[in-house]
């Protein structure tokens, strides 16, 4: 009888990859150079949490070895044991064969240095808005700041928290601030409960669960920060297999995206200080946002590795 191909979750004949022999590959490096061909050769999708196969291959091999991605660069010319290479070599395998996400093979994402644990009932982080509070909220020498002190910050909310990600980096920036997050997923809540705890601040995170700004009931915040799902339908048809293993919700805005965007929009000033604001992750939809919104003075905000994919606008100016 013929021997049936293996196929993936999704019916396609699974890649075949090529083999490895004893003593072909030695070093850190080694094992990259062949994840990145071997990535490269599948055409895979980079977009959570690196964004070339270069670093993808990098994470990988440092999360199999139990490495800190800032131990990579010390370690690279280093032997690898014959069983952390098939470690590795395995993770290669399921990366190419699954599409899924790197942080989810290894249940670990890093965010401003930090690590996160990660599964499919979240989004693989990778918003810009962690970087942004580092450069806009109380940077060195208040440059460029929109909140000068980040000790007077008392109230944050991160709305659509997912992971938690977000609401702890907060908590971090924010020494004296009471963060709550909000995310009408329960699955997405676990996760962020794990992290919480993980991260040490139970006594200063709150998770709720309920849509927007529901389970708040009258609560005003300095600072409310969100990344919400913002993709329109003929992204959502485009979406690459990695990004389909990830949740669904975590990404649908509705036919233009910006559904969830006005409801946020909408409701922000009944919770917001007078002096509070509001943070807005929103991709590649400015020129729709801009469209949809002309009357709002918003501040489109750039980042090391986006332009204009992030919006402030302070309460005075909601209305």
């Amino acid at each position: 009888m013929a021997k049936v191909a293996k196929k993936t979750a999704r019916g396609r004949a699974a890649p075949k990859l090529a083999k490895v022999g004893p003593g072909e590959l030695l070093t850190l490096l080694d094992y990259v150079r062949y994840g990145v061909s071997r990535f490269v050769e599948a055409k895979l999708a980079f977009a959570h949490g690196t964004t070339d196969p270069v670093a993808e291959a990098a994470f990988l091999v440092s999360e199999a070895l139990h490495l800190n991605p800032e131990q990579f660069e010390a370690f690279a010319n280093a032997r690898v044991t014959a069983a952390e290479g098939k470690t590795i070599l395995d993770l290669i395998h399921r990366r190419v064969t699954t599409r899924k996400p790197a942080a989810y093979l290894v249940n670990k994402i890093y965010m401003r240095g930090l690590p996160f644990y990660v599964d499919e009932r979240v989004i693989v982080p990778r918003s810009f808005i962690g970087e942004l509070l580092d450069s806009h909220f109380g940077g060195e020498e208040g440059a460029g700041a929109l909140i000068d002190d980040p000790t007077a910050v008392e109230r944050v909310l991160d709305l659509c928290t997912g992971s938690g990600c977000l609401a702890i980096l907060a908590a971090y920036h924010f020494p004296n601030a009471a963060v709550d997050a909000v995310d009408i997923s329960k699955g997405a809540l676990e996760v962020a409960a794990r992290n919480v705890s993980e991260h040490g601040l139970e006594e200063r995170v709150s998770l709720h669960r309920g849509d927007l700004f529901a389970p708040l009931g009258d609560a005003r915040y300095d600072l409310i920060i969100t990344n919400p799902p913002y993709v329109d339908a003929d992204g959502m048809a485009a979406l690459p297999p990695e990004c389909r293993a990830e949740p669904k919700l975590a990404f649908d805005g509705g036919a233009d995206g910006l559904d969830v965007v006005r409801r946020i929009l909408a409701d922000a000033p009944d919770h917001l200080t007078p002096n509070g604001g509001l943070i807005c992750e929103i991709g590649r939809g400015r020129d729709l946002v801009d469209e949809a919104f002309p009357e709002l003075p918003l501040l489109w905000l750039d980042t090391e590795d986006s332009e204009g994919e992030v919006f402030w606008i302070a309460a005075a100016d909601l209305g």
